[in-house]
């Protein structure tokens, strides 16, 4: 559990860095992803608009999987770029986001990751709203 508390503590300036050089704004109420618990490495749930996220920690040793869910109209497209892994990185995908009820893709990406990874989210409009989870479940 220690380890994880670490990890987060060390990605959390990325992670910062990365929402803030992004246009997406948070949206003013409500979540499109719940929070994953201890077993989360990135949490966002809800931005607006197009953004992305980067960041590093994955145990080998544990399952890796990634979520984006998405609400309020419109579509989203996910790119996923694990960088030591590049023969796993998942196909770009859409998720349509008809109405206010999200609706969430989970992906497995399996054990034996390791190393940074990032992501990028090109909402069809500025205010699709999104939010992804990268988990390790223990």
């Amino acid at each position: 559990m220690k380890k994880h508390t670490t990890a987060l503590a060390a990605l959390a300036p990325a992670l910062a860095l990365a929402l803030a050089a992004s246009p997406a704004q948070a949206a003013p109420t409500g979540e499109v992803i719940g929070y994953p618990g201890p077993d989360g490495l990135i949490w966002i749930a809800d931005q607006a608009g197009s953004s992305g996220f980067v960041s590093g920690g994955l145990s080998a040793e544990l399952d890796t999987f990634i979520t984006f869910g998405c609400a309020e109209g419109g579509s989203i497209e996910v790119s996923f770029r694990l960088d030591e892994h590049p023969d796993r990185n998942p196909a770009p995908f859409t998720v349509d986001c008809p109405g206010t009820d999200p609706t969430v893709v989970t992906l497995p990406l399996g054990t034996g990751l390791h190393g940074g990874f990032t992501a990028w989210v090109t909402a069809s409009t500025p205010t699709t709203h999104w939010g992804a989870t990268v988990t390790q479940p223990e």
